[in-house]
């Protein structure tokens, strides 16, 4: 069995799974029966994370996020899609390793399915970039939704990045012009976009992917306009008030249903969806089908509309004077 990442504030819950182990090890060893003893502990372990999970600050949900267990877009696309055939290149430079993407069935129905991808190890990481994409990945993005238009194929979105990419190079093959492009192209994709946030989903590196008819949000994902951290250092010059700005920015899945800024909060297993990657695929392919059902019978031009009237009615909210 694989060793378990815990974050900090899973402690409690680390100090019970180790005594668990031990007896485990103790029962394999010799002949003592201590089945009772284990099972014993094991519940109190589920509800102990049921009793932390259940009351999460929005800092302690975004490590949740960055969990490096935590099921990445090619572990959804191998668990909810079949028939995938991977798509490389954006036409114009190079494949950015860091988007993901390409034909596939999902529910047996023809499909564009691409994302963000992290990786496991430093190696992968260092491939991926962090999941952090470069004009070319977005561009690649933009070719495989054209594609999908070409077909008249829905497209699925998985956002799971820090942001875009911040480096010189990418600054100088027009970063902020493929981010705007890929935003504008979306919003008259003449196709259904359903996208959903499985960890990170950071600026304007999220955005890119992320203008669809339908956005999902795994329950302890976070979408933000910059991340906390980056927030600290502007606000206050430091990165060590990231927890203040993580509560300020209102960067959880609940905050963001609650604004209208998401449509579906998809529930994780308990403790996350690093602790259990198959019930969360089980949890999000209903999900995502349930979603594709309200927008794949529409015709391009109500699609385009209703898409329209959503993006417009970002940022509404009531005005309330009080001494009237």
């Amino acid at each position: 069995m694989a060793k378990r990442t815990f974050l900090d504030f899973e402690q409690p819950i680390a100090e019970l799974e180790a005594k668990i182990e031990e007896l485990r090890y103790v029962q394999s060893e010799s002949a003592v029966d201590i089945t009772d003893e284990i099972d014993q502990l094991s519940k109190k372990s589920q509800q102990l994370t049921k009793d932390i999970y259940s009351d999460l600050t929005p800092w302690q949900v975004t490590k949740i996020s960055r969990h490096p267990e935590r099921p990445y877009t090619l572990d959804y696309v191998n668990a909810l899609f079949t028939d995938f055939v991977e798509m490389h290149g954006d036409r114009h430079f190079a494949d950015d390793q860091s988007i993901v993407g390409g034909l596939a069935r999902f529910n047996g129905m023809p499909c564009m399915v691409l994302g963000h991808q992290k990786g496991r190890d430093t190696k992968e990481r260092a491939l991926r970039n962090f999941g952090m994409s470069k004009p070319e990945g977005y561009r690649k993005a933009l070719r495989l939704m054209k594609t999908a238009e070409k077909f008249k194929l829905p497209v699925f979105t998985f956002v799971d990045t820090p942001g875009a990419y911040p480096g010189i190079d990418a600054e100088e093959r027009g970063q902020s012009e493929a981010i705007g492009r890929n935003i504008f192209e979306m919003a008259q994709l003449e196709v259904p976009i359903i996208t959903t946030i499985i960890g990170e989903g950071g600026s304007g590196g999220a955005l890119a992917i992320s203008v669809a008819d339908q956005v999902l949000m795994l329950q302890y994902s976070v979408y933000s306009v910059i991340s906390p951290e980056g927030c600290a250092s502007i606000l206050w010059k430091t990165g060590e008030k990231a927890e203040l700005a993580a509560e300020a920015l209102g960067i959880t899945a609940h905050r963001l249903k609650a604004l209208g800024l998401i449509d579906k909060i998809v529930t994780e297993p308990v403790g996350g969806a690093h602790r259990n990657h198959e019930q969360m695929a089980a949890f999000l392919k209903r999900a995502l089908a349930d979603a594709l059902r309200q927008v794949v019978d529409l015709k391009p031009k109500d699609l385009l509309e209703t898409r329209y009237q959503r993006l417009q009615s970002y940022g509404r909210f009531n005005d309330t004077k009080a001494g009237k």
